[in-house]
């Protein structure tokens, strides 16, 4: 007999994220989106790098694909210091909680989301628990990861890397997402 675990959200499982190879990529999955969302977390103000931030790509990112911007803890006061206001602010639980309604929007309009972007949602486990959570209990949502480190409950993911490697990266998603 076989048992299955009881925590069914807490395991990897047998559908792990796709390996974001091209960054090229990402752009192209957003653009096909209908209603996609990005949240933003704390950790996109660490790993300063050559002068930036992986919040000001979050904010390139965000308005070359007129993307609504959902605002975990403090980011949302550096968000603003940027001169972007963010559609909303949450804590990471509660906007994790609401994606798995498949009729929620953060926007007016009604529309619900199909395709949700995440950056610096740290620490690692913390993405990895919203992540596990999505994948179990969002059918309905593909995710991605912008993070660093590989985050196998989500659709698509950056493979672990070096800081150089993924700032150049994000670099190239923002400036796809800036190509109209």
């Amino acid at each position: 007999m076989a048992f299955e675990p009881w925590q069914r959200g807490e395991i990897p499982g047998p559908i792990k994220a796709v390996v974001i190879n091209k960054p090229e990529m990402v752009p192209a999955l957003v653009k096909k989106a209908k209603k996609p969302l990005f949240i933003v977390g704390t950790g996109a103000l660490r790993d300063e790098f050559n002068g930036k931030f992986p919040i000001d790509y979050a904010i390139r990112i965000a308005k070359g694909g007129n993307i609504p911007v959902v605002a975990t803890a403090q980011t949302v006061v550096e968000f603003k210091r940027r001169g972007f206001t963010p559609t909303a602010r949450m804590s990471l639980m509660e906007i994790g909680g609401r994606l798995t309604d498949p009729e929620w929007s953060v926007s007016d309009n009604g529309a619900p989301h199909d395709l949700v972007l995440m950056l610096g949602l740290g620490p690692y486990y913390m993405e990895w628990l919203v992540g596990s959570g999505l994948k179990s209990f969002a059918p309905h949502l593909k995710t991605i990861s912008l993070n660093r480190f590989y985050q196998p409950h989500c659709s698509w993911s950056f493979p672990n890397l070096p800081v150089e490697e993924w700032y150049k990266n994000l670099e190239k998603i923002a400036q796809g997402m800036e190509k109209k």
